[in-house]
């Protein structure tokens, strides 16, 4: 029986896991640390808000005050918690360091104090840089080289969690995700955004041709991957969580497809200041622990976008939380 904290468990990948793990371990409860950002949504986990395993404490992992509240008599932390959108980055870099770096550290620090926690570090394939049409994929041993805001501060992160380990002693792990894809996905995320510009009889903008390459997981197989290193991973060693390889292009071909919609929906624009060419990852090292991903992509972005057909009040709302929050950030910058 263990208790869990989970950053940022309001968000997509945050609320996928702690759905996927107490339906998994029904002897386990979870305590839920969001701050309720633009991308933090509650009604993401509606149906847990009466369970008895579940809890949710809105606050800021950059607030000692809110960490050592929250970390109180749990066993393990899974830290979603993260800005992550590199457009937004490249805006506002500040704030991705003080979230993704300085609250990173907060929560390893309060973790060491309170008994040394075991710590578990969500992070992000962006933190090696870019690749080549022909390069060999990142993996562990790869050297960092992040070329966004957004990247650099996750790789800030990783460093920071690994000095916790060499330095102190404290038993954590890191994982490096692929692009993941599924429910409750915000919209200002690719392919939640096409679908619903779509669902919204609107074209799509696709970046430079679309030639773009990214790799690809069900963000279920995403929390089977951290399942499978909280229980077997080495301590202090980071796994790289690899996907299927596709271009911007193929994707949106696949939606276009799925909706019954041709090319001709495709808005091609101006590619923006950053924009990696390709990301992949060699995930050998996190297979020799069992886990593989088991969800063939095509069938999953086809559930994916039902789920989005049948839940339009929920990226309607979304939507409009994310314009408003936008509106804010404009009229504070221009006085």
């Amino acid at each position: 029986m263990s208790k869990l904290l989970v950053t940022g468990g309001a968000g997509f990948i945050g609320a996928n896991f702690i759905r996927y793990w107490l339906s998994k371990y029904s002897q386990d409860s979870i305590v839920n640390l969001d701050k309720l950002t633009y991308a933090g949504h509650p009604e993401n986990l509606l149906s847990l808000e009466k369970s008895s395993r579940y809890s949710f404490i809105k606050g800021d992992i950059t607030n000692k005050a809110d960490v050592d509240s929250a970390i109180k008599n749990v066993d393990i932390v899974v830290h979603f918690a993260a800005e992550s959108h590199v457009d937004r980055s490249i805006e506002d870099p500040m704030t991705f360091i003080k979230t993704n770096v300085l609250g990173t550290g907060v929560l390893l620090d309060a973790c060491l104090r309170q008994g040394r926690k075991r710590f578990h570090h969500v992070s992000t394939d962006e933190v090696y840089g870019e690749l080549g049409p022909r390069d060999l994929p990142f993996n562990e041993k790869s050297p960092l080289n992040p070329r966004s805001p957004y990247a650099a501060s996750k790789a800030g992160s990783d460093l920071i969690v690994k000095t916790y380990y060499t330095a102190y002693g404290l038993p954590v792990t890191i994982t490096n995700c692929a692009n993941n894809y599924g429910q409750y996905q915000d919209s200002e995320k690719l392919i939640p955004r096409f679908i619903t510009k779509l669902l919204s009889n609107n074209k799509v903008p696709l970046m430079s041709e679309g030639e773009n390459i990214r790799s690809w997981l069900a963000v279920v197989d995403h929390c089977r991957a951290i399942d499978i290193v909280l229980k077997k991973g080495k301590i202090g060693e980071t796994y790289c969580v690899g996907g299927e390889e596709k271009t911007n292009l193929e994707i949106t071909k696949s939606i276009l497809k799925i909706l019954e919609k041709d090319d001709l929906w495709i808005d091609f624009v101006w590619n923006r200041a950053v924009n990696d060419f390709r990301y992949a990852l060699d995930d050998s090292k996190i297979r020799k622990l069992g886990w593989k991903p088991k969800h063939d992509f095509e069938h999953w972005l086809k559930d994916t976008v039902e789920w989005y057909k049948n839940n339009k009040w929920w990226w309607k709302k979304s939507s409009l939380k994310q314009s408003f929050i936008d509106f804010k950030r404009t009229f504070l910058h221009n006085n």
